[in-house]
């Protein structure tokens, strides 16, 4: 008799943990890979959050039953992958240079199955954020919500209302696309209702 496969989540993020849930799924294990997210030079956005997303996967111990999944989000504008909002400054710069234009989120995800065949797939969804004044800045500042986050922002919470349109997979933006992510499971061996 087989035994069921095991699922490792490759990820600190509780929304990655949040998002499989609404799909039926927990994690078995969860890891938190240890890596350098620095983009490489003349990196093009699709590429980084790829890389990443392999090099989160192939960063965590597997046993021999266990299926690794790991994502990465990357905000681009143009060519140009956003960083993390790691204070309130650089999350007034990347909202003020979000305002009023539209961006592009990029989620990757990679799977490695029990055999270690590794599959990934990569979502782009397009954001465009409405014209914010210096107010409507500061008060989301002020709410704390979107310091630490790719972009400056975190659609899930208040950023939404200042969100004209999003083109593409919502649950992507927040950093797992549920529906490619369902599928790259089911193929790596993972059984899902």
């Amino acid at each position: 008799m087989s035994h069921p496969v095991r699922l490792v989540l490759a990820s600190s993020s509780p929304r990655r943990r949040d998002l499989l849930a609404r799909i039926g799924v927990t994690p078995d294990r969860i890891c938190s890979p240890d890596i350098d997210e620095t983009p490489l030079k003349g990196e093009v956005p699709r590429a980084y959050a790829v890389r990443l997303a392999e090099a989160k996967a192939r960063a965590v111990d597997r046993a021999a039953d266990e299926v690794v999944l790991a994502g990465d989000t990357a905000v681009a504008l143009g060519r140009r992958v956003l960083p993390p909002a790691e204070n309130e400054l650089v999350q007034r710069q990347l909202l003020s240079l979000l305002s009023g234009r539209r961006h592009r989120c990029i989620s990757a995800i990679c799977a490695i199955d029990a055999a270690g065949t590794a599959r990934t797939r990569t979502v782009e969804t397009i954001v465009a954020f409405k014209r914010l004044s210096d107010a409507e800045i500061a008060a989301y500042i002020a709410s704390g919500e979107g310091l630490g986050k790719a972009g400056g922002y975190a659609i899930q919470g208040r950023a939404e209302a200042l969100i004209r349109f999003v083109s593409g997979s919502h649950s992507g933006v927040i950093g797992l696309p549920l529906f490619e992510t369902r599928a790259l499971l089911k193929a790596s061996g993972i059984t899902l209702d």
